[in-house]
């Protein structure tokens, strides 16, 4: 791989915006609702080397490789018609060229999350894409519409088709289209959470968190000794990995998390105690997770 050193960028010479969006985890969510309401097929597309379909706005040159230098013109640099792994600009440039030819092949973007595509079909039932970076789902009542879009995308980028969707970022995918349901779970996320943060064998409980329990900041290290303790500790990571299981499908989470992230700055054995609480109760319930369809109607309900 050819990566150029984007850190030696200096913002307003050879970048200006990068920023770049991604699918909120939100439309993943409401997209496999409707996909089990409406049994739509539900497939996945990899876009391969995503970085490099990016075309660079910026004038940018880079030294040539190690290695791979002309004799006698080792001085000379190489001038970037396109984006590459490195430059601070490529994920946005990436998303602009997919975004501009899912808009010339007469697709929507919506107005709320701009990495949701959707068009008619002709039967006029809705086609849906939804991308993260280089990961996409598709979604269509006819699995003809969904062939054809493959293909266009296929003719246009370098793409691996995953055929029928089974994980997106981490989460697993579970059908049964007999019944009209939908499974999202992040078992094997969890399992591998609890054994980077050595609770795999940890006796699980019923409970994230103790009824009444009071966490404060006057429980902070006091002695030398837990202060070292403690700062041997993933505790930052530890609640990161949690909350990314919140955001996914664990919302039961939410509360428990929430009181242990206020002490991240200098959290002490009991901020810690509660973490590996949440652990345990994760380790009990990691086949926890969320079901969408049924007979009901497709409509929002709030508690």
């Amino acid at each position: 791989w050819l990566v150029a050193r984007g850190f030696s960028q200096k913002e307003g010479v050879d970048y200006n915006e990068i920023f770049s969006p991604v699918v909120r985890h939100t439309s993943i969510r409401v997209l496999l609702a409707i996909v089990a309401h409406r049994d739509l097929e539900l497939e996945q597309l990899d876009v391969k080397t995503m970085f490099l379909h990016g075309e660079l706005e910026e004038e940018i040159y880079m030294t040539q490789p190690e290695g791979f230098q002309i004799p006698s013109k080792e001085e000379h640099v190489c001038k970037l018609n396109r984006s590459l792994y490195g430059p601070k600009q490529s994920p946005r440039q990436r998303y602009k060229r997919f975004d501009s030819y899912m808009v010339s092949i007469d697709y929507n973007r919506s107005p709320f999350d701009y990495c949701v595509y959707y068009t008619k079909a002709n039967n006029e039932s809705l086609i849906y894409l939804v991308l993260y970076v280089n990961d996409m789902l598709i979604a269509a009542e006819d699995k003809s519409d969904v062939q054809r879009l493959k293909g266009s995308l296929s003719a246009e980028f370098e793409m691996k088709d995953l055929v029928a969707a089974r994980t997106i970022l981490g989460i697993e995918i579970y059908r049964d289209r007999n019944k009209k349901k939908l499974f999202l779970s992040q078992k094997s996320y969890i399992q591998k959470v609890l054994s980077r943060f050595g609770m795999s064998n940890a006796k699980p409980i019923n409970t994230p968190s103790v009824v009444n329990a009071r966490l404060s900041v006057s429980y902070a290290p006091q002695s030398a000794e837990e202060r070292e303790y403690m700062s041997r500790v993933l505790y930052f990571s530890a609640v990161g990995s949690l909350m990314y299981v919140i955001v996914c499908t664990r919302l039961d989470l939410a509360q428990a998390v929430s009181v242990v992230s206020k002490f991240m700055i200098n959290p002490s054995k009991e901020h810690w105690q509660a973490v590996k609480r949440i652990f345990r109760y994760l380790k009990g319930t990691c086949d926890v997770g969320l079901i969408y369809g049924g007979d009901r109607e497709c409509l929002v309900s709030g508690y």
